[in-house]
């Protein structure tokens, strides 16, 4: 294992060993901090040197899961699992079904708008939000190692049906493919492989992919990324780490109007938003009995004494699990934003 450094203006240096980051620490050359889960140290004094060796991220994308690896010729620093971000395409529905049914009840809406993007390229959202869910990772490990280089396992879209060829630009996954690669060559160089190259090269290496693709496990997605690695930057022959932790991105309920179903006296009250008693949504508090957590919803007190307080859930940073519906903001200490957990 390795711990990222960054000097003093947050700018990404050669990681270094546990053992000198707690020099580090202990003598205050450096003070620690973690970066959406991991751990860091950042210098509070000059570098001795600003040496840089070629490092690459390997990316295998993924329906359900993704891999990463990040890697240089000498060390395998990093391997991260990530969940794909799936739950788009349905709220996008719901969003349009509550808006249909509006149309139907005496009640003041806006005109139905036409087609104003007929002749613009589009990205569909629930596209669009899994792009950019791979891109935000890709920022995060940019953040805090001097990537040299992106290798990504090119995935294509089927480009004919029943004996027919269609142009390639019909599927939204060419099109957020292409988009993702246009933003990744502005972080670093981008270099491609098919999957013919990974398997191929897997198979040169002796290397094995587990079956079973919802596994968090380095054989299920991480062996394919840490090989599209190797196939660049080279140095090894088998995987010298194999660890990896697993990042599931949190699934906010954007603000609506009101619920779908309305309740008894036909009530239809607030749901969703990104603030809950004023925290965001996600963010990691300390609470004085569960420790440390992140926020979930709120909710205004059921007695009539309290009608104006407002309580907050709290969910494991682990699981996921909520863990209580009536913790007071007071009894929380804010300490960062946060858009995914780290699972293990």
């Amino acid at each position: 294992m390795f711990v990222p450094v960054v000097d003093s203006n947050n700018r990404p240096l050669m990681p270094t060993t546990p053992s000198r980051a707690r020099r580090w620490i202990k003598s205050g050359k450096a003070t620690p901090f973690f970066k959406k889960g991991v751990f860091c140290v950042r210098l509070n004094v000059e570098p001795s040197n600003r040496n840089y060796q070629p490092i690459a991220i390997g990316i295998d994308p993924g329906s359900k899961r993704e891999g990463f690896t990040v890697k240089s010729r000498s060390h395998t620093y990093l391997n991260v699992q990530t969940h794909s971000v799936d739950w788009v395409k349905d709220h996008v529905e719901v969003r349009r079904n509550m808006r249909r049914a509006r149309r139907f009840r005496k009640t003041p809406c806006r005109q139905n708008r036409g087609l104003r993007l007929v002749n613009f390229p589009k990205l569909p959202p629930s596209t669009k939000a899994r792009w950019q869910w791979k891109l935000r990772i890709c920022k995060w490990l940019v953040s805090i190692f001097p990537v040299t280089v992106f290798v990504v396992e090119d995935i294509k879209a089927k480009t004919w049906k029943n004996g027919r060829k269609w142009n390639v630009m019909f599927s939204p996954l060419e099109v957020g493919k292409q988009w993702f690669y246009s933003e990744l060559r502005q972080l670093a160089n981008l270099e491609t492989r098919t999957g013919n190259n990974t398997y191929d090269e897997r198979q040169t290496l002796g290397l094995k992919k587990s079956k079973n693709k919802l596994s968090n496990t380095f054989n299920a997605h991480c062996v394919d990324s840490w090989v599209l690695a190797n196939s660049f930057i080279g140095g090894h022959i088998r995987p010298d780490n194999t660890m990896l932790i697993e990042v599931i991105p949190l699934e906010f309920h954007r603000r609506q109007l009101h619920r779908l179903q309305h309740q008894a006296g036909h009530i239809r009250p607030r749901y969703g938003g990104t603030l809950s008693a004023g925290f965001k949504r996600g963010s990691v508090v300390k609470h004085s009995k569960y420790g440390f957590c992140y926020v979930g919803g709120w909710q205004e007190s059921p007695t009539k004494k309290d009608s104006k307080r407002k309580t907050i859930s709290l969910h494991s940073l682990r699981t996921g699990k909520r863990l209580c519906q009536n913790a007071l903001p007071t009894d929380c200490k804010f300490l960062s934003y946060n858009l995914w957990r780290i699972a293990g």
